[in-house]
């Protein structure tokens, strides 16, 4: 079976939830001996690959516009699937490339559907983006031959939108965490090991990080604590360059979009992560947080409260007020690291739960 994979920017270190999803799936499916392609955008990526962990790599360009390029790259990838790299099986990432899928089971292509998240809630869409992603919502759900969720809570969403019934529950992974003892990255950014919050996400309204900076900001007495931001946009608007100057002002490290041994090394020495953010499907950093026993303080949206953390981890989202006093707390309380249950969100199971949606495939 020949599998091509769209809707992601690409593989490997390109920014993004999706992003981080498919380096970590894919190559382990791969490994399973299934003919593997991502098709990357042009614009993002930075290397000559053609191959990673397995994985083929097909650059194929694509408009570098919000509204029209994952559509775009989308109805170009299924093109290249059919005709020029001869896949049986499309999978697409996510609501608003599933707005091919018509097209591509017009092709013959079987279409896998994997829906990351009900982008229509987020606020960076106005209304017309938001009536076209439920549109590929309602489209991929009816024209798709499987559909993969996340979560429960997207689960009964599209269930309840879409009617449709034979929805695969296959939940995000965490990776082995990479202690790095060294703190030379620390000490580049001017930080102290247990002496700062840590945060990482893509620069949109979504992720809420005004409101932490805010929050942080009011910390009357901080003890010499320090907040460390990792992440940037795709896309830089009015939204991410306030944040950006507001980071500034408050004295807040700009970290850039790191991956890799920086990324561990922080996650290695923070003194606890925050995620105050307004919707998400399943957070893979939070996720990889916990692996590093990172004490959390995360909002009480749906997808966070799946997860099932202690009770005083949560504050009401979108309230500054609960959100720095839960940091108040930890830094008077000083919390240990935590050891978190995590058995449900291994990627070899993952893995090995997504081939068997490939195998329904051919029972059809």
């Amino acid at each position: 079976m020949k599998i091509v994979v769209t809707g992601t920017r690409g593989i490997p270190n390109i920014l993004g939830g999706v992003e981080t999803h498919c380096e970590e799936l894919f190559p382990r499916i791969a490994a399973h001996g299934y003919d593997i392609t991502i098709v990357r955008r042009t614009y993002y990526v930075k290397d000559n690959l053609k191959e990673y962990k397995g994985v083929k790599l097909v650059d194929i360009s694509a408009p570098n516009t919000k509204s029209i390029e994952a559509i775009f790259h989308t109805f170009k990838a299924a093109w290249a699937a059919k005709f020029r790299l001869k896949a049986d099986v499309l999978h697409i990432q996510n609501i608003g490339p599933a707005l091919m899928a018509p097209f591509a089971r017009l092709l013959g292509l079987k279409v896998v559907l994997i829906i990351h998240s009900l982008n229509y809630k987020h606020e960076k869409w106005g209304k017309f983006a938001k009536f076209m992603l439920k549109l590929g919502e309602k489209w991929g759900c009816r024209f798709a031959n499987e559909v993969i969720v996340i979560s429960e809570i997207i689960k009964n969403n599209v269930m309840k939108a879409t009617n449709r019934k034979d929805v695969h529950l296959i939940y995000n992974g965490v990776p082995e965490p990479n202690f790095i003892q060294d703190t030379h990255y620390l000490d580049q950014l001017g930080v102290e090991p247990q002496k700062y919050f840590f945060a990482m996400g893509r620069f949109v309204p979504e992720k809420n990080f005004h409101q932490l900076i805010e929050a942080f900001s009011q910390l009357d007495n901080r003890n010499g604590y320090k907040l460390v931001l990792a992440g940037d946009t795709d896309f830089e608007d009015k939204y991410s360059r306030n944040l950006k100057q507001m980071a500034l002002e408050h004295k807040v490290i700009l970290t850039g979009f790191i991956k890799g041994e920086k990324l561990h090394e922080l996650l290695t020495h923070a003194f606890a992560f925050v995620l105050p953010s307004l919707h998400e499907g399943l957070p893979i950093a939070l996720l990889e947080a916990m692996s590093y026993h990172l004490p959390a303080i995360v909002s009480d949206i749906p997808a966070n409260l799946a997860i099932k953390l202690q009770q005083n981890s949560y504050f009401q989202t979108g309230s500054v007020e609960q959100l720095r006093e839960k940091m108040r707390e930890l830094i008077d309380k000083k919390p240990k690291k935590q050891n978190y249950p995590l058995d449900d969100y291994q990627w070899n199971n993952v893995a090995l739960q997504t081939i068997k949606v490939y195998e329904k495939l051919n029972m059809k």
